[in-house]
């Protein structure tokens, strides 16, 4: 009889699990997740500020980043939303910077990859087939990784590298697209030599403060979105990294069909089919709030249902469904802004089952 090779499981982070998550449910697994980003946030912040390895890391991006050309963050799902963040604090403050979806750049981007002065790429995993691919094309590029799994091939590939530090991930990737959103913004600043460890500090306050709150109320909002036809998320800036990450979460965790945009891309195109049948979350957070405030204005002349996430007060309606926020400084409203759609996450998958069982292990990592 052939004997039956016996494959070694190829657990998340390389950590087996505690028997006590192995038999959570996905909304167990979401809730007790999302409780957790603070602490991570939190360590992530100590780390990077305090850490003598982290902080010499840091200074070697710094150095890379002074040649010519564009910094890119190149990313994908969860990552992906994390270097929107990235990019968004290079551009704010001059400097010109891209965030790149990783499997359109290994196809399409290749031969203009040399014009970039520093490429960051970011992976929760570790282990994605495209992102692999694009560090064994590196050719001498200068590159740098941001990625939250120590025992895997890019993090061994890897010569400039930073940890998200979130820890084994089971259910959505909220914990490490926190950090990971984190890390980017940090990084950011570091290359433009921006402090930055009190806009982190306040964006920690904010989220830790707001997030019981938030959690609290999350049945209400489940209730007022019930019955949509779609729930489309619209944000600006790095905002809309968390846009993104947050129709990512409602789709994987209960497969009802959200989707992300701009402010400007949904006014010139799903703007026109507004309805009775339509749910908007819409972030009116950082400097282009009022126009997030307008377009639930419009939504809700054309009968459509808007959650507001903004910093102020304002009454509820049977169209508008207001969740008050406190400003944090700019990007740091792309970690801020996911706390309302976790929240209607959780209490989809609460109501209905969870579509996304937890996932213990890595599987195949596929193009």
């Amino acid at each position: 009889m052939e004997e039956v090779e016996k494959q070694i499981p190829r657990w998340i982070n390389g950590i087996e699990p505690a028997q006590e998550l192995l038999s959570a449910t996905g909304a167990q697994i979401l809730e007790l997740e999302c409780r957790e980003q603070s602490s991570r946030l939190r360590e992530l912040i100590t780390y990077y500020s305090e850490d003598a390895e982290i902080r010499s890391q840091l200074q070697r991006f710094r150095e890379l980043a002074q040649r010519e050309g564009p910094v890119l963050f190149i990313g994908m799902g969860a990552s992906y939303c994390s270097a929107v963040s990235g990019a968004i604090q290079l551009e704010t403050h001059g400097r010109l910077s891209f965030a790149i979806d990783a499997g359109e750049w290994l196809h399409y981007g290749i031969s203009v990859w040399n014009e970039a002065a520093l490429s960051i790429l970011l992976t929760t995993s570790g282990e994605s087939a495209e992102l692999v691919a694009l560090f064994k094309k590196d050719e001498g590029k200068p590159l740098g990784l941001i990625c939250n799994n120590f025992a895997s091939t890019c993090w061994n590939l890897a010569t400039n590298r930073l940890p998200i530090l979130a820890g084994p991930e089971y259910g959505n990737a909220t914990k490490t697209y926190i950090n990971g959103t984190a890390a980017a913004i940090i990084l950011a600043s570091e290359m433009l030599r921006r402090p930055w460890k009190q806009d982190a500090e306040r964006a920690l306050e904010v989220f830790s403060a707001s997030l019981d709150r938030i959690f609290a109320i999350r049945a209400e909002l489940q209730k007022f979105c019930m019955g949509a036809a779609n729930i489309e998320i619209i944000g600006r800036g790095a905002a809309y990294g968390g846009a993104i990450m947050s129709a990512l979460c409602i789709r994987e965790m209960s497969g009802f069909r959200a989707a992300p945009h701009t402010g400007a891309g949904f006014k010139h195109g799903p703007n026109l089919d507004v309805d009775g049948t339509h749910v908007a979350i819409i972030f009116a957070m950082g400097r282009a709030a009022n126009l997030g405030v307008r377009l639930a204005t419009e939504c809700n002349k054309k009968g459509g249902r808007v959650v507001l996430i903004s910093a102020d007060d304002r009454e509820a309606t049977s169209l508008l469904f207001p969740v008050r926020l406190d400003a944090v400084p700019e990007p740091w409203e792309s970690i801020t802004s996911l706390l309302a759609p976790q929240a209607l996450t959780l209490a989809m998958i609460e109501k209905t089952g969870c579509k996304l069982p937890p996932r213990f292990q890595y599987g195949a990592m596929e193009q």
